[in-house]
């Protein structure tokens, strides 16, 4: 009997030690909550993720772009960038993955980030022919300007963002006043949302620049227009981001890759979080959706991971083990 006990208290202590070893292989995790809506979600998806699924005791840390990547290759936290916009640091992480300090996971958003000039769905289906900005700016009459019916109205990017260098050269470089429009400064991007709102309750035209994933996106089906010519990263960086370029031309967007970023000690040794976050990764289309569903509920980042959770059983169970899945299950009903 004494070593019947004997074995059953080994047998106890060695398999809860198993299980420590597991939980100490992840240990503490910091995951930055960059502040806007989709990473402040994909930020608490990951968390609920790791601590429920893999035992890691894992944590945000408020984090924005430059300063979050800046202080992963200087110091090595926070463990986990989860929505990286490539483009804006590329050459200083290029250049931490080279030298062993970072490691890409997969892409957060499968397509990347998305601009473009954009036209509602309804007004597309009206008027299948305008189908490039080439198109649309033959047309200023389909849509009329607030402020000048006889003129076309562009809609431009929130003023002070970047994008409303690139959205007023590509306005020039497509013939926006010799075709008969006017640009139309939104202010904000409360403003740009409003003006899509606006149309789409009234059924009106409404041509401009906006981006994915975004909440409008999912809430107002758009339809993207083409540019009509491929993507040249010479032209781009001759013009196309330069602020008053005299001569702008036609020119694709650059791609805007959005991976999450892991530090090189984190990849090592978090053994199963890692191939987790190897394989997490959201559609546009998802991600509009949810936003979208944020936005209609008021809802945190924090909700909307679990919303998600609890929505896209068959996506995300096919990032983590059926052990894990379990568990993160149990912890979102």
């Amino acid at each position: 009997m004494k070593k019947l006990l004997a074995s059953t208290i080994l047998a106890a202590g060695l398999f809860g030690y198993a299980g420590s070893a597991s939980a100490a292989d992840c240990g503490t995790v910091t995951i930055a909550n960059m502040n806007w809506p989709s990473a402040e979600a994909l930020a608490n998806l990951d968390k609920l993720i790791l601590t429920e699924g893999y035992g890691c005791d894992a944590e945000l840390v408020a984090g924005d772009t430059v300063p979050t990547f800046t202080s992963m290759i200087e110091k090595g936290q926070p463990d986990i960038a989860p929505e990286g916009w490539l483009n804006t640091v590329r050459d200083q992480l290029e250049k931490a993955v080279n030298e062993g300090k970072l490691v890409y996971a997969a892409p957060a958003i499968t397509e990347g980030g998305t601009e473009s000039w954009w036209i509602p769905k309804y007004f597309a289906d009206e008027h299948p022919d305008i189908k490039t900005i080439a198109d649309a700016m033959k047309h200023p009459e389909l849509f009329p300007a607030p402020e000048d019916p006889k003129k076309g109205a562009v809609y431009n990017c929130p003023s002070g963002w970047a994008c409303q260098i690139t959205t007023t050269n590509f306005y020039k470089a497509y013939g926006g006043d010799k075709n008969g429009f006017t640009l139309v400064d939104t202010g904000s991007a409360a403003g740009l949302d409003g003006s899509i709102a606006k149309a789409y309750e009234r059924k009106e035209p409404w041509l401009g620049y906006y981006w994915g994933p975004t909440a409008i996106l999912g809430k107002y089906p758009m339809v993207k227009l083409d540019n009509g010519v491929p993507f040249d990263e010479a032209e781009w960086k001759r013009c196309t981001v330069v602020a008053d370029c005299p001569d702008p031309k036609p020119n694709g967007w650059a791609k805007s890759d959005i991976y999450t970023v892991v530090t090189k000690k984190f990849a090592d040794s978090s053994g199963p979080a890692f191939d987790y976050l190897k394989k997490r990764q959201l559609s546009t289309e998802e991600f509009n959706k949810l936003l979208a569903w944020m936005v209609d509920n008021q809802a945190t980042g924090e909700d909307g991971a679990k919303y998600y959770l609890k929505n896209n059983e068959a996506a995300w169970t096919k990032w983590v083990s059926p052990e894990a899945a379990e568990k993160v299950k149990a912890a979102v009903q």
